[in-house]
């Protein structure tokens, strides 16, 4: 069974990039990014089009790539939860959350009893068909599955104490673009409303021992937070990537 290299290094304080991505169905983009030195990718299942049996393959072949794969899922819900992570997921990312009390309940669905409430339905397939028992496969899995929330909300900002307090959190990712919306200054990644609210979401996440995060359009933007203290830090995504550099090929051969 595999080791979340991802979750270990955050807990020794190392930064650890990744990416998005949602648009490109293809299992390769996996092995693409962790060729690149990407560390982990969330595949986002709230503003993608991917249905399960992508989110399978892409799960499957990031995990035998070296790349960390987390689902972003599309609510809170537990049969969104558990799906993913049986589909390989080695992490669920939480959107738009604004409540300890159902934070608390989600987390729950990540982790098998007594830990949570996850069912049981694993095979081979997600124990690399190790021999292993059943309780060295609930130990295994609630150990190495990452837990993590989005912060997107001036709400969430102001009730970020009580969100960190919920055990079980492994990092934040502060997602900017619905923040600055919410901020009232929209699309505005380095206005001073959105330096000073995710700031003050990194130091909380300090005081908590959770990873705090972000995710970025940029390598400049990735590279301002990164300085900033970001350890969970995403920089673009699959559509992005592929756009930037045929633009950048474009212009230099026009």
């Amino acid at each position: 069974m595999r080791i979340n290299h991802v979750k270990q290094a955050l807990k020794e304080g190392k930064v650890q990039l990744g990416t998005g991505f949602g648009q490109f169905r293809s299992p390769e983009i996996p092995r693409m990014l962790a060729a690149a030195g990407f560390r982990w990718a969330f595949i986002d299942t709230e503003h993608g089009g991917f249905d399960l049996e992508t989110v399978q393959d892409i799960c499957r072949v990031s995990v035998m790539a070296g790349l960390c794969p987390i689902v972003r899922v599309a609510d809170l819900q537990y049969a969104l939860v558990a799906r993913a992570l049986d589909c390989g997921a080695q992490g669920i990312i939480f959107p738009r959350v604004e409540s300890p009390e159902l934070l608390e309940r989600a987390i729950s669905w990540t982790k098998f009893p007594p830990a949570g409430i996850r069912g049981f339905g694993l095979s081979g397939v997600q124990t690399d068909y190790e021999p292993v028992s059943f309780s060295q496969i609930i130990d295994h899995m609630n150990a190495n599955t990452m837990v993590v929330f989005q912060i997107e909300t001036r709400r969430a900002v102001e009730m970020r104490e009580e969100l960190l307090a919920v055990p079980g959190i492994d990092a934040v990712m502060i997602g900017p673009a619905d923040l600055s919306i919410s901020l009232g200054v929209p699309g505005d990644f380095q206005h001073s409303r959105i330096v000073e609210a995710m700031e003050s979401v990194r130091d909380s996440c300090e005081r908590h021992g959770i990873a705090p995060g972000t995710q970025t359009r940029t390598p400049a933007l990735a590279q301002f937070w990164k300085q900033r203290g970001m350890r969970f830090l995403g920089c673009s995504n699959d559509t992005g990537m592929l756009f930037d550099r045929a633009v950048e090929i474009v212009k230099q051969l026009s």
